[in-house]
């Protein structure tokens, strides 16, 4: 297979460009227009061309793609506009921005010029401030030349950066980066315009009367007391931080603060509205997110925006303004834009749910045998805990009781306090005694003490990575401490880090912080565990991933399911085998019991 270096060079001004656009937005506008192309096959010379759209056609059609691995930094953007402008479709693509948010964190840069600079591999040049507002037909020869060379240089600089990270990057994550940016390259999920038209009038009207039944006054939106039980009256815990000023606890209202910028995002459309009441913001993120996909509909088909690696423990996230991650469930208006995401024709979606893998994970972790053999044999590790608090036999346990159970076993794993849970519970509308949330906390901690000491494990870990010192963390041959990197080695073989890790004597013991691109973040054995869990899960799903069929397409991945597209002919096949990849286990998790759920439908909305 052979490996080929691209990079395109594109029309941009002040009101046209990536910074202002998605990226299906802007290689989809009629402005859009490729001023050159830079190629370089495997350890040759790097070639420049430039021309109209069909004469770059032609001269890109030398080149045997499908037997050819395509690399770019940011192939999202550069294979977009191989696929949709000139049908390429290589063996395999490849992004050195993914592979460097994989091999240093989430945590720094990682455009061209500083991945480049970390990597030393060389200087980017800056010819592409002097092409802003030039089409092609505006350059002259020479600041023709001037940009290919700049563009030359830009893939002479991914390409040494693909031959360095290479070297010591899993062949397997090499796959599933190939498969994410298929999820957007290689778009066929459509979108139903008139679903999608229809949701978008009644959403605006419903945020009107919304605001007028409350009858909430600009005063109520901007005291932080009363804007606190407005969202605790829609059964939101208001978001706290530690005030800079004070040092005492506060609200986090400002619009900076991640615990607000969350609510932004809230399922609840009516969440949505206070909030972007309280901003002055004319339209609610669910009014905007309508209207993206209103406009991409008309444009075509749904490319799937998934950023890879994009969290701290290595999880996907959304990107490019829709976020599909995070889609509405609930509520009035329910999964309007789920259900507008359709199969198509001749196709269904299977959407393969990893049932509670958090907890699977953390109890295999923890050597938590009663629990994980519960898991294996397939209990309801719910209701068995509700019969643990209540003290009563499985046959009583109440559905409330069970959901006590079930907030117990979700939440409490990672060291969460009574004050914490008794918040979780009443956001669901069950109200209990803070006394009450100490007693059920408690019993949970009585009744798994090993996951009680893989959360004094962890708190070691930090210890002895800040000492330079290797330390156990779980099952044996799952997880390397590394101190040297301030990480944790995942069984991917990638790294959860802790950049800078420092840590300051208090009271209670040390309080261990670590760097963060919004500053200084506080770690601590439980959220140390709840990062290695999700990190764990997200490894397993990656795996499993791979492992369903070619003819399937993988077409989106949430947290922790996977959806895909299949014939309307092989359904059932299909379902079954998905659900068999989804319940495979890796050789490093042997004993770990896994298990999934799925559902089909023409949209995704239905899958569920």
């Amino acid at each position: 297979m052979d490996l080929i270096t691209v990079d395109f060079e594109t029309y941009y001004s002040q009101d046209f460009s990536l910074s202002k656009l998605t990226t299906e937005e802007y290689i989809r506008s009629r402005q859009f227009e490729v001023i050159g192309v830079a190629v370089k096959v495997n350890n040759g010379a790097t070639e420049w061309a430039s021309g109209t759209e069909e004469q770059i056609k032609e001269y890109l059609q030398e080149f045997d793609w499908a037997n050819s691995m395509i690399v770019a930094h940011n192939t999202m953007f550069d294979g977009a506009i191989m696929n949709w402008k000139f049908d390429i479709e290589p063996k395999m693509w490849a992004d050195t921005m993914c592979m460097s948010r994989a091999d240093c964190g989430v945590e720094v840069s990682h455009s061209l010029k500083a991945t480049a600079d970390r990597y030393g591999v060389g200087n980017k040049g800056t010819e592409v401030i002097a092409a802003k507002g030039k089409r092609r037909e505006d350059f002259s020869p020479e600041e023709l030349s001037r940009y290919g060379d700049y563009c030359v240089n830009d893939v002479e600089l991914t390409h040494k950066l693909f031959k360095k990270l290479v070297k010591n990057f899993p062949k397997q994550e090499l796959r599933v980066i190939d498969m994410t940016l298929r999820m957007f390259i290689d778009a066929i999920l459509d979108l139903d315009l008139g679903l999608l038209e229809d949701h978008l009038i009644n959403t605006k009207d419903r945020k009107d009367k919304l605001l007028e039944e409350a009858g909430v006054t600009k005063e109520d939106l901007m005291s932080n007391p009363k804007f606190a039980e407005l969202l605790k009256g829609l059964g939101v815990t208001p978001p706290l931080k530690i005030s800079l000023t004070t040092d005492k606890e506060t609200f986090a209202f400002a619009k900076t603060d991640e615990g607000f910028k969350a609510l932004e995002e809230h399922e609840d459309i009516a969440v949505q509205t206070l909030v972007a009441a309280r901003l002055g913001n004319k339209s609610t993120l669910e009014e905007t997110r309508t209207q993206r996909f209103i406009d991409i509909a008309k444009r075509g088909t749904l490319p799937v925006p998934i950023r890879y690696y994009a969290a701290h423990t290595g999880r996907w996230g959304g990107m490019d303004k829709i976020n599909l991650q995070n889609l509405p469930n609930r509520g009035v208006n329910g999964k309007k834009l789920k259900n507008s995401i359709i199969a198509p024709a001749g196709y269904k979606l299977v959407d393969a749910d990893s049932s509670q893998i958090e907890a699977r994970v953390l109890a295999w972790l923890a050597g938590q045998d009663d629990l994980t053999e519960a898991f294996t044999k397939g209990e309801d590790v719910y209701k068995n805990m509700a019969s643990q608090i209540y003290n009563i036999p499985e046959t009583e346990v109440t559905k409330d009781q069970r959901f006590v159970g079930k907030t117990t076993i979700l939440g409490a794993g990672y060291g969460m306090g009574a004050v914490r849970f008794q918040d979780q519970l009443a956001v669901s509308g069950l109200d209990i005694e803070l006394n009450e949330a100490r007693r059920v906390i408690q019993v949970y901690r009585n009744s798994n003490w090993k996951i009680g000491h893989l959360w004094r494990e962890a708190q070691n870990v930090l210890k002895c990575i800040h000492n330079m010192d290797s330390a156990p963390l779980g099952l044996d041959g799952v997880l390397t401490v590394v101190p040297e990197q301030s990480a944790i080695r995942l069984p991917s073989g990638l790294y959860l880090r802790y950049a800078d890790l420092q840590f300051e004597q208090e009271e209670r013991g040390p309080q261990f912080t670590y760097h963060t691109r919004e500053g200084r973040k506080k770690i601590y054995g439980g959220k140390v565990v709840e990062n290695v869990c999700q990190a764990i899960a997200r490894c397993i799903i990656a795996e499993q991933m791979l492992k369903i069929p070619k003819r399937y397409k993988v077409v989106l991945t949430v947290h922790d399911s996977i959806v895909c597209c299949v014939p309307d002919a092989e359904v059932s096949e299909a379902q079954l085998s998905i659900e068999e990849s989804m319940r495979w286990i890796p050789d490093w998790a042997e004993g770990l019991p896994l298990d999934c759920e799925s559902g089909i439908g023409t949209n995704y909305g239905e899958c569920e």
